[in-house]
């Protein structure tokens, strides 16, 4: 889809078909991406420069690929032709669509895509950070028979950190089998919102009793009562997910959890994850930057603020058969911030 205004700046966007290499499931959602996870890939254009950005709409949070493309046929009259007035852009399509986060994300990393570019500076160097400061990233396992995982485990034998989608009545055999397999690589697991007020002190007892890392989101969003004596008992530290969204949300989390997990499809993109990070650290929070199944596109934008996070999990591109961008990297769980300018991605040729 390409729409022009009589301005210097120019929004065009596509649909993209992703194939993953293994089908994704969840315990919020119990549903797989099997051969297609679509996408949409934003360009900003400006004069012969072009900022690439993507959205990856979730259901959960009431979006879909045809409310971003309603953002996106919108914004051309309020992009105007400056591309550094960050502020005005952003403020007037968040007071026109407060609940459409994942394209707003994919404007604001077009946005930086292409002022990097147009500086001729990386986004990280631009923001002031050391790429050195860098965690590794984890690379997620969903859902599946332990059998199955075990088999996706030894494809993922380069990777130093695994983070387990668990949730469901197998969590205990899951996390078994994965440690017949890898008995001493660090876990991460993520229910999903899988586990209840009810039962989430005797889970996370369970994942503690396979040396787990840390917990994300263990119950639904909002059914936080459990959660206090899961940190009373000393188990491994409990991060927010769904229950972050925004920056508002971040000083209530410290009620019942210890970090959160930063979205950038889900908080709108880099101009909102910064003060989220920063009030984060103001609380003594531990930050995560998460992600989607999502291109070297979404991943790089995030990546650009890794070198603030704890802890990151930025593997969506790694989990895909087709990513048709290159430049982030993600070997052996590290990411590149390379010198290239903007988000340092470029298009994949034979894609």
């Amino acid at each position: 889809m390409i729409i022009e205004w009589e301005s210097d700046m120019h929004l065009t966007w596509q649909r993209r078909n992703l194939h993953l290499r293994h089908p994704f499931n969840i315990a919020r959602a119990q549903t797989s991406h099997t051969v297609d996870k679509q996408v949409l890939l934003v360009r900003i254009m400006h004069d012969d420069r072009v900022g690439w950005g993507e959205a990856a709409p979730s259901t959960y949070y009431r979006q879909s690929l045809d409310s971003a493309e309603s953002v996106f046929a919108a914004a051309g009259e309020i992009i105007g032709d400056d591309p550094f007035a960050l502020d005005r852009i952003l403020d007037t399509l968040w007071a026109r669509f407060p609940d459409q986060s994942a394209a707003i994300a994919a404007i604001d990393g077009a946005l930086h895509d292409l002022i990097g570019k147009l500086l001729d500076i990386p986004i990280w160097k631009m923001l002031g950070l050391d790429r050195s400061r860098c965690p590794l990233t984890s690379f997620t396992i969903g859902l599946d028979d332990p059998e199955a995982i075990a088999g996706k485990l030894r494809e993922a034998v380069d990777y130093p950190i695994l983070k387990i989608k668990v949730g469901t009545a197998q969590d205990a055999a899951i996390l078994k089998a994965i440690r017949r397999v890898a008995p001493d690589k660090p876990l991460r697991v993520d229910a999903n919102c899988g586990w209840s007020s009810a039962d989430v002190l005797e889970r996370c007892r369970r994942m503690a009793d396979f040396g787990v890392e840390l917990i994300e989101q263990p119950t639904p969003r909002g059914e936080h009562a459990g959660l206090p004596a899961v940190r009373a008992a000393g188990l491994p530290p409990l991060l927010a997910d769904e229950s972050c969204i925004n920056l508002d949300e971040v000083l209530p989390c410290a009620e019942a959890f210890d970090g959160i997990n930063i979205k950038l499809c889900k908080c709108g993109g880099i101009r909102r994850a910064l003060p989220m990070i920063h009030a984060a650290q103001a609380t003594g929070l531990k930050v995560m930057l998460g992600c989607m199944v999502e291109t070297s596109v979404g991943i790089a934008a995030a990546a650009q603020l890794a070198p603030l996070a704890d802890y990151i999990d930025l593997d969506g591109h790694l989990l895909l058969a087709d990513d048709p961008f290159e430049g982030i990297g993600g070997t052996a769980g590290r990411l590149t911030l390379n010198d290239e300018p903007g988000l340092g991605i470029r298009e994949r040729q034979s894609v």
